[in-house]
């Protein structure tokens, strides 16, 4: 994808008063041919990602056999899918159908704050889910009791209210590098650090607190959800009989794989941007990484979850009494 028109800059010398002009140049080297059909799939994952999610969030509050914690922090997580591709893909799909790559400074800085925030916010929901997973199967007993409803709502409310403030450090010390007054931003959307690599400034330490936050967002919530399962398996590989076995795994196959595909795509991010590889690769690693894991949940709870699937097959058919069989 070209740069969308060339600007005029100036240096960083600090003497521009006006904000700077942030331009998005998107995947440089995708050819015009192809912004259309890249469009209609981008189109294509983020309206599965509003309408699987929706499907969800409508489930689980409309059938009173859903309204379980395990469900309740599903929910949190749809509503965080939502939001969380609503923070960029409309903006990918201006860009690639429109040229239109432009954003104003706070434009700029408030999509890097919401994208990296909620991508938070999806790691601590997951070690959040993976603690209800361990409480199930690990004290069955105490369940009622250490996921109560109030208890449920402070675990979920403690996991946005990190992930909120988490960022703000990275995204205010950021805002306060020199820029030129036209600014070509090398990704589909404002990530922080693409934003750092356009600066005038030394990009040294935005890039190490940046790494810092992101090991925390990451690896220590990860350190937490294995934690959870290494616990959650030798619980299993205590009970005797096999059919025991076989009815504690379901219990949190679906979230294992949402963790799953969450660490992937960073994973692949992160490869892509240390390995040796084209610029193209980089900004496809991020593309990756904000439109996998949402488009995923919805098929991993429906098709694996056989409660909200039965309550979103009865709402796809409400006049068919044997489409679905309740708990």
């Amino acid at each position: 994808m070209p740069l969308c028109h060339t600007m005029n800059t100036t240096a960083c010398d600090g003497s521009e008063d006006s904000s700077p002009i942030f331009y998005l140049v998107g995947i440089p080297s995708l050819q015009e041919s192809l912004f259309l059909p890249v469009f209609f799939i981008f189109l294509f994952f983020y309206l599965f990602v509003l309408v699987g999610n929706t499907l969800i969030l409508v489930a689980v509050v409309i059938e009173p056999s859903l309204h379980k914690p395990m469900y309740f922090f599903l929910i949190n997580l749809s509503a965080l899918d939502i939001i969380f591709t609503t923070s960029t893909v409309p903006k990918m799909l201006s860009l690639l159908l429109l040229g239109d790559c432009l954003l104003s400074f706070p434009a700029c800085f408030l999509q890097m704050y919401l994208f990296h925030s909620f991508s938070c916010s999806e790691a601590f929901i997951l070690v959040v889910m993976a603690y209800d997973c361990y409480v199930a199967i690990c004290r069955p007993l105490h369940y009622p009791v250490l996921m109560a409803p109030q208890t449920n709502a402070a675990l979920a409310a403690a996991a946005w209210l990190t992930a909120l403030l988490l960022p703000i450090p990275a995204v205010v010390q950021t805002s306060h590098m020199a820029f030129d007054s036209a600014v070509h931003i090398y990704n589909c959307f404002c990530d922080h650090l693409a934003v750092v690599q356009a600066s005038c400034s030394d990009t040294m330490p935005q890039t190490l607190m940046g790494f810092c936050i992101a090991m925390v967002v990451s690896f220590l919530p990860l350190l937490l959800v294995l934690l959870s399962y290494a616990h959650i398996l030798a619980s299993v590989l205590r009970i005797s009989s096999r059919e025991g076995r076989s009815k504690a795994f379901p219990t949190c196959s679906s979230h294992l794989l949402v963790v799953g595909t969450y660490y992937s795509s960073i994973a692949i991010a992160y490869m892509a941007y240390r390995a040796d590889l084209p610029l193209d690769f980089h900004i496809m690693g991020n593309v990756v990484y904000a439109i996998l894991t949402p488009v995923l949940n919805p098929l991993i709870y429906t098709l694996r979850n056989k409660d909200v699937k039965a309550v979103i097959t009865k709402m796809a058919h409400p006049q068919d009494p044997g489409c679905f069989r309740g708990p």
